[in-house]
C-alpha cells in the first residue's frame, strides 16, 4: 500500500509539472517582460520629454533674442511685434512642464507652436524676405509629421 502511494505521487508530480512550469515560465515572463516595459517606457520618455524642451528652449531663445532686437524701436509694427513676442513667452513661461503627464502641456504646445507661426508670420513680413526658408531649415527636426 505504501508502495502504492510512492507510485500515485510521482505520477502526480510528473503529470502536474507541465502545469507548474507553464506557471513559472509564465510568471518569469511576467516579471521581465514588467522590468523590459519600465525600461522602454523610461526611454521613450527621455527621448520625448527631450524633444519638447528643446522645442520649448528653441521658442524661448527666439522670443528673447527677437525681443532684445526690437527693445529700441518705437514704431506701431515694431509694438505689435513686441506684444507678439511677450505673448509667446508668456505661454512658454505659463507651460505645465512639471507633469509630463498632463493633457494640458499637450494642449499648451499646440497653442505654442501657433503662436510661434504667427509670431513667424510678423516677424517676417517685412523684416527679411529670407526668413521663412530659415523657419523651415530650422524647424525641420520639430516637425509632428501625424495626420
Amino acid at each position: 500500500m505504501a508502495g502504492r502511494m510512492v507510485e500515485d505521487d510521482l505520477f502526480d508530480s510528473i503529470l502536474l509539472a507541465e502545469e507548474r512550469f507553464r506557471g513559472e515560465g509564465y510568471q518569469e515572463g511576467f516579471e521581465k517582460g514588467t522590468r523590459r516595459g519600465l525600461q522602454d517606457g523610461r526611454r521613450h520618455g527621455a527621448v520625448h520629454g527631450a524633444r519638447l524642451s528643446c522645442e520649448m528652449s528653441f521658442y524661448y531663445g527666439f522670443a528673447v533674442t527677437w525681443k532684445c532686437l526690437l527693445r529700441h524701436s518705437t514704431d506701431a509694427k515694431s509694438r505689435k511685434r513686441v506684444k507678439a513676442l511677450e505673448t509667446l513667452l508668456g505661454l512658454i513661461q505659463s507651460s505645465p512642464i512639471d507633469d509630463p503627464q498632463s493633457e494640458k502641456l499637450r494642449d499648451d504646445m499646440d497653442k505654442l507652436r501657433a503662436k510661434f507661426r504667427q509670431v513667424r508670420t510678423v516677424l517676417s513680413s517685412s523684416l527679411f524676405p529670407d526668413l521663412t526658408t530659415f523657419f523651415i531649415l530650422v524647424m525641420l527636426p520639430f516637425a509632428d509629421f501625424r495626420q
